[in-house]
Parts: structure tokens; C-alpha cells; sequence
């Protein structure tokens, strides 16, 4: 991650507060990304790890700007009784530990300040995928936007240049198939399917939290260093051996059962059903064939792969961002710090 940046005064810095990481961009006057941030931020744990995680970021910074977009997931952790209250809390958080002006994304009512957030609390709950999508929505007038990142998939469909979900809260688009509770790094194996392939025959898959989708990525070498962030499930360490190991325990195996080409197959049979889901849920959308797949997130690679798996065109999204060479990777990861930065420029409330 970057060190440390001198930023103009009137450059504006994006905020993405997650469950499990804590994301932030900075974005010129003129829209251009100088640099991105990410640090863990496990918020289920407590405010603390905010506390933390919010230093950490500044820190790197030798003069914060005093224009500050905020949008959030984190919400959604299990120390809040439930998400308004969420909201409430990590918005007076974020407006006590900033300086300057500090906006709050609201979806469809734009940004309101911290007076508001109450009002709002609802839109402004878990709409970082909104905020993305009406970003992108600038640059490209129909595709459908894939987000994966480390817990979850954002399928956001973008038809005449504007964001056209069916669904906006979290319950609604589950229902929808336009949130699905995968991703790249966090995901328990038990979540993608109940049995995979092995060895030429079809076996079950425990139903315990011995590994994760990180374990699938490292083996088939698709998980960037830079992404892979969160502890293991066992809390050992992420070599090839140490995730064979964990796969292995998700169907009754130890790793000395088998060699590790063995276990680099299992992972690709887990990785598949990832796809599966994934595919599914693009069907469902029922779009035109040409819409291009626009891959974004730490996962945006198994985007590349569905688009190639179903014939359907596919857009990084680093092609449509204003960045450096130094933020692209990281514009990337990160869109939706990106964009609130990016669509808050200029805005008074």
C-alpha cells in the first residue's frame, strides 16, 4: 500500500466503511485518483478497530483534505442492533474523527450532511454499490457492473446511462440475485456448495468453517498478495501447504492424503461452483448478449472468467477511470471509495 502522500487542499478523500476492511481514495478537483487505501478493519470486533483503522489511513497522509464523501457496509456487523443505529453510529464516528466538510452518500437523494444522516439512514445503509454503478453509469450507458470483493457480489445493472436494479435495500436484492454473500477472501467453502467433485467422484462438503475462499484463490493463483488481508481460519499461515491443508479438512482429508496437485484441483471444483453461482445469477438478469461484463473488486479475475464462460464482452474497470499508473490496481479494489470521492466533487450541502 502507499506510504504517504502530500494531496492539494482541495482534493476530495472517498470512504468506504466495510465490515472487514476500511477503504479510501483520494481524487483530485479535477477527478483524477492520486491514491487509494486499504486496511483491515474487522468492525465486528468494535468501534476500536475503526478507530484504528481510520488512523492508520490518515496517517499516511501529510495534509488531509477538508472534503470528506462517506459511504458504508459496516452497518451491518453484529455489534449494532440493527442498521439504522449502525448507520448513526459510524456516521458520527466518521464526523467526529474528520476534518472539515463530511457528506454521507444517500443513493438517490445524493449526499446529505451529518444533520441529515438520521433522516436518511435507510438510503445511505449498505448504497456503496449504488455509488459505484452511478460512477461507471458516466462513462458506459449499458453493462452490467460486477463487483466481488472479499465477502460479497454486486450485480448492478446500468441500462440508458442510469442505475436500473431491481432491488436497493440488502434483503431486496438478495432476493433478486443481485447480492450474493461470496466473495474472494472471507467466504466459507460450506457457503458455495454442499458437495464438489474429488478424486473422479462427488463428495460432501463439512459444513464447518475450516477454509475459506482465500484458500481457493491462493491455490489457483489468482489472489493477489496485496488483497489477501484476513486471517485464515485456522490462523496459520497462506502458503500452498498451509490452504491445501484447510481445503482438505472441508471434505474429511488431511493433505497428506493426496498431492498437492490434488488439492490445487479440489480448489479449482470450488472455484467452479463459485462460477455456477455466478452465472446463475447473470441469467436471471436476463440481459442482451452484447452488454459487456464490467469486472471491479479484488475478484474482478472471476469476472474475466464468467464473461469468457458465457461469450459476453468484458470491460476492466481500471479502462474507465480517471487514475494514475500507481492507483489503478487500487481504483480498482476499491470503486466505491473512488466513487463517492469522485461524484461528491463540488457538492454543497
Amino acid at each position: 500500500m502507499p506510504q504517504s502522500s502530500q494531496i492539494k487542499s482541495e482534493a476530495t478523500l472517498g470512504w468506504d466503511v466495510g465490515g472487514a476492511h476500511l477503504k479510501a481514495a483520494l481524487v483530485s478537483a479535477n477527478g483524477v485518483v492520486i491514491k487509494v487505501y486499504q486496511v483491515p478493519c474487522p468492525l465486528w470486533r468494535g468501534m476500536a478497530e475503526l478507530e484504528l483503522a481510520l488512523a492508520q489511513v490518515l496517517g499516511q497522509l501529510e495534509n488531509i483534505p477538508q472534503q470528506h464523501a462517506v459511504t458504508m457496509t459496516g452497518e451491518l456487523v453484529d455489534i449494532f442492533p440493527n442498521r439504522h443505529a449502525g448507520v448513526l453510529q459510524i456516521a458520527q464516528f466518521m464526523a467526529e474523527h474528520l476534518n472539515g466538510k463530511v457528506l454521507f452518500y444517500s443513493a438517490k437523494q445524493g449526499f446529505v450532511d451529518t444533520a441529515q444522516v438520521s433522516f436518511y439512514a435507510d438510503s445511505i445503509a449498505s448504497a456503496n454499490w449504488h455509488a459505484s454503478a452511478s460512477l461507471i453509469a458516466e462513462s458506459i450507458s449499458q453493462a452490467l457492473l460486477i463487483d466481488i470483493g472479499s465477502t460479497t457480489s454486486d450485480l448492478i445493472l446500468i441500462k440508458d446511462g442510469l442505475v436500473a436494479s431491481q432491488g436497493f435495500t440488502d434483503a431486496e436484492r438478495m432476493r433478486f440475485d443481485e447480492l450474493i454473500y461470496a466473495g474472494v477472501v472471507r467466504t466459507p467453502l460450506m457457503a458455495l456448495c454442499q458437495k464438489v467433485s474429488f478424486d473422479g467422484r462427488s463428495v460432501n462438503v463439512a459444513a464447518e468453517h475450516f477454509a475459506t475462499t482465500a484458500d481457493v484463490y491462493r491455490l489457483t493463483g489468482e489472489l493477489a498478495d496485496e488483497d489477501d488481508m484476513v486471517d485464515t481460519a485456522d490462523g496459520t499461515g497462506k502458503t500452498e501447504l498451509e490452504s491445501g491443508r484447510r481445503l482438505a479438512r472441508m471434505i474429511g482429508h488431511d493433505v497428506e492424503d493426496a498431492d498437492m496437485s490434488s488439492w490445487k484441483t479440489l480448489a479449482f471444483e470450488f472455484r467452479k461452483a463459485q462460477l455456477m453461482r455466478l452465472q446463475g445469477a447473470v441469467s436471471y438478469l436476463d440481459i442482451n448478449q452484447e452488454v459487456p461484463l464490467i469486472g471491479t473488486g479484488a475478484g474482478r479475475f472471476l469476472v474475466r472468467a464468467l464473461a469468457q464462460q458465457m461469450n459476453k464482452p468484458y470491460l476492466d474497470v481500471e479502462t474507465l477511470i480517471n487514475t494514475s499508473n500507481d492507483a489503478a490496481h487500487w481504483a480498482g479494489v476499491c470503486l466505491p471509495a473512488v466513487a463517492v470521492a469522485s461524484l461528491s466533487i463540488g457538492m454543497q450541502c
